[in-house]
């Protein structure tokens, strides 16, 4: 688990860099201190399970499994890229790990991932579907449509929200006039938790949890996981509405920080382990830069390549 953060963060700071210096294009929103709801909601999930996430969501793709290098190489738009270069930084996809992709659409990925779950019971497979949100989707028609399906098919699908605090740039408090986003689950009759989001080992167990409800038919389950963004809602971001002093507050709350103090704590994990642990993500990192610079660029034609038409006949 702290290897696997420790790569997350690695990776979005990388990007950082690549985005500032003009080699990835569009937007990027980066999930720098969330890693823990990722890592922890994943790692507890099978691997045959299925995923869906936000357009910050490159925590829970890398914390599902993605390949780096392919990641990486979708950043810079290349072919060698898991979207083949042509989803970018919000729409990394991988179904061989269950990866059903991330989604621009606020709140999208949540009816994606209860069909997957739909799937799911209907073949009996032993699979269940986890969908990441952030606290801005929570009022989206789609969202609590999908909400009330779930419950009265009891889908086995597990609801993650990343309770950041802000919608974009909007407080919650200007959102929701509930005191907590679980309540909203409780509408449905819902089972709904809330868990310190930033404690990698509480969202294992929360995540656990779930998937046991799930497959022994008492379908979905709500948890909502506080937790906070270091960075703005995405590169550039003015940040006019937080204060410094709020984002320091919860930079003492560093997941990675905190799993790393645990371990140590328990003698679990010496100096020099994490030393190599810290050395090898940071060459794992290196390598997939380099793999992504020297990878080819996508031809112009295959902008057509993996679209699906239908001609239709019309009789007289």
């Amino acid at each position: 688990m702290y290897e696997r953060m420790k790569l997350i963060r690695a990776f979005e700071e990388a990007v950082v860099q690549l985005y500032t210096g003009g080699e990835v294009r569009g937007s990027f929103h980066p999930s720098i201190g969330q890693e823990a709801t990722a890592v922890g909601g994943c790692f507890a999930l099978a691997p045959e399970d299925y995923m869906t996430c936000t357009y910050r969501g490159h925590n829970a793709c890398i914390a599902k499994g993605i390949d780096v290098n392919a990641a990486m190489a979708e950043m810079l738009g290349k072919r060698t890229g898991v979207s083949k270069g042509k989803g970018g930084s919000m729409h990394w996809t991988d179904p061989s790990i269950g990866l059903l992709g991330e989604n621009a659409i606020v709140g999208a990925g949540v009816p994606i991932a209860a069909g997957a779950a739909l799937t799911a019971q209907l073949d009996n497979s032993g699979r269940v579907a986890l969908t990441y949100f952030g606290d801005g989707a929570i009022n989206q028609g789609m969202f609590l449509e999908t909400l009330n399906i779930a419950q009265l098919w009891k889908l086995p699908l597990i609801l993650v929200c990343e309770n950041n605090l802000y919608a974009e740039m909007t407080p919650l408090a200007d959102s929701n006039p509930h005191r907590s986003i679980a309540e909203r689950a409780c509408g449905f009759a819902m089972r709904a938790v809330t868990v310190d989001g930033n404690d990698v080992l509480a969202m294992y167990d929360a995540v656990a949890e779930a998937r046991e409800r799930a497959l022994a038919g008492e379908g979905p389950t709500f948890i909502e996981a506080l937790t906070y963004r270091h960075l703005g809602h995405m590169i550039g971001d003015p940040e006019t509405y937080r204060t410094k002093e709020e984002v320091a507050e919860w930079k003492k709350r560093d997941p990675i920080l905190r799993l790393r103090e645990h371990l140590a704590g328990q003698h679990a994990v010496s100096d020099d382990e994490f030393a190599a642990i810290d050395a090898r993500v940071t060459q794992r990192i290196a390598d997939a830069v380099a793999f992504a610079k020297q990878s080819p660029a996508p031809a112009p034609e295959e902008v057509w390549d993996d679209v699906w038409a239908q001609e239709l006949t019309i009789d007289d």
